[in-house]
């Protein structure tokens, strides 16, 4: 089970709250490692200060030697020294500070909220707390903003308990109960694991990578071989470095969270599918097609068109001819994606599509009743679908509103039954892109075989992709955590 530490420079810090065991004080915490037989500690460090080689410092150094999960990390106190915004979306942080202002109105040029384990008071900006807190995981920050012509962030800090008036210590004790309640994970089974991998997933988005019964199947396997597979959400961030690995089972982008989970999770040294570089190179069809072309693999005909440059739209019929299928970079399930068949159609999809990205692709239109997609995991094929096109649609997925078929059907056989030609073309497809998990959509007409595109977080759904292998797909993938989390522990790179 896990045990909950909460390190405090001096007892008087504590003076405001209720005695507990849970809380020692720095001195104590420094001299000996805390007992933990089978525990999990969890270490909030309180201290008054986080200076280089300080107190404050020397206990978060020493609870990560000690394998206790601490917060703030060392990486976290070094970065808030770098005083960089990494990460952060502060686009709009100009019209969400508008919303509100301290007293004095208009004229106020500076001042500054504490996060409290990312929770403020300040609804317009409980969203960039939250962002704040997955960037710099700290127990309290001030976060400071002056203005010139617009509102701007000045200044993200640490900032002491012992500081605290009254309300923001009654702040600070509702923000701790509720992040120890999420944080820290209720006590395990009695059976004990090897490992334990966090599976991220999305109870509520419409079309996921996997379904609900899939995503138990990756649940049973991992049991099987002596994995723990916890599903988490969204707002289990803060306690990601828990894990051993991450297994991202929720449609990704590099401007949300499952990025920001990705990246997080590599830089704590866990095995990660999908890993940031992946998702970095394959949800953007333009690096792709670049990556593709640069490497001499066949994909359709495509170019780029520019928002500035409306003679390169003007020329796309007599180059590529119609149809065209134009495409965003960062478009899934068919979205984004829009077939015109005439320039009038081409003029009007490309000034709405423009309205969302400075570059659309633009490809020749070539039928096919189904395209093929191979899953690829660490360099080899794992299994083969056809996934037909929707009833009275062009595309797989039909988004159109009331449609009589929203997605066509499929039919999974075994790899040696697919042409050697779409198999061999996917892992060459695959591997200037990583080891990872990767679904390879291609085509097939005539005598040419064309990638479409590559995705990072390839469908598993059960009774679709497992249709072949059933059981075994799931126990595959685990078995590659296992392999790469064995190799972890025994130091070996590469």
């Amino acid at each position: 089970m896990s045990r909950l530490v909460i390190v405090v420079e001096k007892a008087s810090d504590w003076g405001s709250y209720y005695p507990s065991d849970n809380v020692v004080a720095a001195q104590d915490y420094l001299k000996e490692a805390i007992s933990v037989d089978d525990e999990r500690v969890q270490v909030i460090n309180l201290c008054r200060s986080y200076k280089y080689l300080g107190v404050g410092y020397y206990v978060s150094l020493l609870a990560e030697a000690r394998g206790h999960k601490v917060i703030p990390s060392v990486r976290t106190i070094n970065d808030l020294r770098k005083r960089a915004l990494y990460g952060l979306d502060i686009e709009d942080l100009n019209q969400k500070l508008i919303k509100f202002l301290p007293e004095g109105g208009r004229d106020t040029t500076d001042f500054g909220v504490l996060l409290y384990f990312g929770e403020t008071s300040y609804t317009p900006l409980a969203d960039l707390g939250r962002q704040v807190f997955e960037t710099f995981p700290c127990p309290i920050l001030r976060l400071e903003f002056d203005r010139e012509k617009i509102w701007q962030i000045s200044a993200i800090k640490p900032a002491s308990l012992h500081t605290l008036a009254d309300p923001q210590e009654d702040s600070f004790a509702q923000a701790l109960d509720k992040f120890s309640r999420k944080m820290w994970r209720k006590p395990r089974a009695r059976k004990k694991f090897r490992y334990d991998i966090a599976m991220l997933a999305d109870p509520g988005e419409s079309m996921p990578p996997s379904n609900k019964k899939a995503l138990k199947a990756f649940v049973e396997a991992g049991k099987e071989i002596g994995i723990e597979v916890e599903v988490v959400a969204k707002n289990d961030y803060p306690r990601i470095a828990e894990y051993d690995g991450l297994f991202i089972r929720e449609t990704t982008a590099i401007d949300n969270h499952t990025y920001r989970f990705a990246n997080k999770a590599e830089k704590e040294g866990m095995v990660v599918i999908d890993d940031p570089g992946s998702i970095l190179k394959c949800t953007n069809k333009i690096y792709l097609h670049d990556l593709l072309k640069s490497r001499k693999l066949p994909t359709p005909n495509t170019e780029i068109i520019y928002r500035d440059d409306p003679k390169r739209l003007t020329e796309l019929p007599d180059v590529l001819g119609f149809p065209i299928v134009l495409k965003i970079p960062d478009g899934s399930f068919s979205r984004g994606v829009v077939k015109v068949e005439s320039v009038d159609q081409l003029k009007s999809a490309a000034d709405e599509l423009f309205q969302h990205t400075a570059l659309v692709l633009a490809q020749e239109f070539m039928f096919t009743e189904f395209d093929w997609r191979i899953g690829v995991l660490d360099g080899q094929a794992l299994y083969a679908c056809q996934y037909f096109m929707s009833r009275g649609h062009w595309q797989i997925y039909n988004h159109v509103a009331n449609a009589p078929q929203r997605s066509g059907g499929f039919k999974t056989l075994p790899v040696r039954d697919a042409p050697s030609e779409v198999v061999k073309l996917a892992l060459k497809a695959t591997a200037p892109i990583g080891d990872g998990l990767y679904g390879v959509d291609l085509k097939q007409v005539g005598d040419r075989t064309v990638v479409i595109e590559m995705n990072d977080n390839p469908s598993i759904d059960a009774g679709v992709e497992d249709a072949y292998l059933g059981e075994d797909l799931y126990r595959r993938i685990m078995d590659e955590f296992l392999r790469r989390m064995e190799r972890k522990r025994l130091g070996i790179t590469g």
